[in-house]
């Protein structure tokens, strides 16, 4: 499904990516740990086109299109989804209608009709219901209020409503106590997990692997991938530390 060779990528002409190459097949999870500084953010933005990466030698294609020749809202049409360690606030606009306009635009790039607002706000609810998050949040303007927890279950609840094929998710543990770190971990489970999809997720830490099992695990360093293993490199990690282990 996504296939990287050989990616270099800077940002303000600091070479932060050094040749990384990554497979991941349709039906598995993947998980990138490492250190501060490795790149593993970085390696998010890239694939979802953040402006000021720039990729200065490799290729990505994503079922068979080149990822990046595409923009933006192409690759999320396309079915790309990045999930951000810091979900940004919207003062002004409501959750609701800023998921419907998301949502809609994507069907439009798809050639799709657009949904009505009763089958939005069926879809809303169904998605909302997964992660546990209360519909009123969603007529609050965009993150604006929430706490880590909340926003993080708000950005689930739009990869769920988005229906992407391929998510990117970038430390989405971070910030989460105990309870919200299931909830999500059920969440990305219950929309992702399918024959079909596909996840790459960015973390520091194993404890988000307790819920999301992982098919791989990838560690990142210096821009590379250095080592790759099953489930067990995760809890070798957690044990001895990256350093150790690089």
């Amino acid at each position: 499904m996504l296939k990287i060779e050989n990616l270099h990528a800077e940002i303000d002409g600091k070479q932060i990516l050094n040749g990384l190459t990554l497979e991941v097949g349709a039906g598995e999870v993947h998980a990138i740990m490492g250190p501060n500084g490795a790149g593993k953010s970085t390696l998010g933005y890239v694939l979802g086109g953040r402006p000021g990466y720039e990729v200065t030698q490799g290729s990505v294609t994503f079922n068979g299109q080149d990822l990046l020749e595409l923009e933006p809202h192409e690759r999320a049409a396309a079915g790309m989804f990045l999930g951000f360690q810091y979900p940004v606030e919207i003062p002004g606009v409501s959750f609701a209608q800023f998921l419907r306009e998301a949502v809609n635009a994507q069907r439009k790039g798809r050639g799709e009709e657009a949904l009505s607002g009763g089958e939005f706000l069926k879809l809303a609810k169904e998605k909302a219901g997964l992660l546990r998050l209360d519909m009123d949040m969603l007529k609050r303007p965009v993150n604006v209020g929430f706490s880590g927890g909340e926003k993080k279950r708000a950005e689930m609840v739009q990869m769920g409503i988005l229906d992407p094929s391929f998510a990117v998710l970038d430390e989405t543990d971070s910030g989460l106590d105990i309870d919200a770190l299931r909830i999500v971990g059920e969440g990305i489970n219950a929309i992702m997990r399918a024959p079909d999809k596909a996840v790459l997720l960015i973390t520091h830490y194993q404890r988000l692997l307790d819920y999301v099992k992982p098919d791989v695990v990838h560690v990142l360093a210096k821009g590379r991938i250095v080592k790759t293993g099953g489930p067990e490199l995760a809890l070798e990690l957690e044990e001895q530390g990256y350093e150790a282990v690089v």
